[in-house]
């Protein structure tokens, strides 16, 4: 009996605070809203990592991993609630703005045409747009498990600075130019994240692992999620009379599909790689 009071306060905190409902993407007011942070902030991003890298190769052997100590595992934490808040922060915002909205829609719009096609004219301001912020500046504590990896394993590569940093322009592109499409995005991401970032916590702490690649199942299930959505933002474009920020979503989408033709390509090689050493193993269980 008592939860459903602590839910209807947490429903609105997350959804009709004043700060949540009085939001405005504003590049004088919201931290990181110039293209000027965004670039220098991605230019410090890469330029920290490889003189972390360059320095740990000159003067530390490379079986020698630096000890992080706690800090990863208190990380994974940290990113799980942050994404648990911003899924629910962001599906109780769309629903309150279905609800104060849909009376202007008329009868050839439902949610999902919504969800998928913001209207033409959209500004970036309101409950929504919030928690899209909330998402960009997520992303900055995202990259900071760039670190761990260079100092526990040694490893760093161009293509990993590039994966963690095109988010954090996407989800900035997203509120620069009211992009449709955002709000599912930011679901499906939001909910990977607080999966992925819930395991790895529990793992950081020596508990048994899953018997299939967990993170590799989910992230290809958010690709497909994201193809089959973007399949439906091209149709209302073109016979749905346009959507808002149209522009920023064909960058979206490339990036995206390039993503999906490189994580299918590891993700069947990975596959094969392990169906090689089982009939492998199997062959030599046979011979002896």
């Amino acid at each position: 009996m008592q939860t459903q009071p602590i839910l209807h306060r947490f429903s609105h905190m997350v959804s009709e605070h004043p700060t949540v409902i009085g939001f405005r993407w504003s590049h004088a007011q919201s931290w990181g809203a110039t293209w000027a942070f965004l670039f220098s902030s991605i230019s410090f991003y890469f330029t920290l990592s490889t003189t972390l890298h360059v320095i740990l190769l000159l003067f530390r052997h490379r079986s020698r991993p630096v000890p992080v100590g706690p800090f990863p595992a208190v990380h994974s934490l940290v990113m799980s609630v942050v994404s648990a808040t911003i899924l629910a922060g962001t599906l109780t915002s769309a629903a309150a703005e279905i609800r104060d909205t849909r009376w202007l829609w008329g009868r050839s719009k439902t949610t999902i045409h919504w969800l998928l096609c913001f209207p033409l004219g959209t500004r970036s301001s309101g409950r929504v747009f919030f928690w899209s912020y909330a998402f960009y500046l997520s992303r900055y504590l995202h990259v900071m498990r760039t670190f761990f990896t260079i100092l526990r394993k040694r490893r760093l590569s161009l293509f990993h600075l590039f994966v963690n940093s095109i988010p954090i322009m996407m989800s900035f592109l997203w509120l620069e130019f009211s992009q449709s499409f955002q709000v599912l995005q930011i679901v499906f991401i939001a909910f990977t994240d607080s999966v992925v970032y819930g395991y790895r916590f529990w793992i950081e702490f020596g508990l048994p692992t899953a018997s299939f690649p967990l993170v590799a199942n989910i992230q290809m299930m958010l690709l497909v999620l994201n193809f089959i959505c973007h399949c439906g933002v091209l149709f209302l474009q073109v016979w749905g009379g346009g959507c808002n920020g149209i522009g920023a979503w064909v960058f979206n989408s490339v990036i995206n599909g390039a993503f999906l033709f490189m994580f299918l390509n590891s993700f069947v090689r990975m596959r094969w790689i392990r169906r090689k050493a089982m009939e492998s193993m199997s062959t030599n269980g046979k011979i002896d």
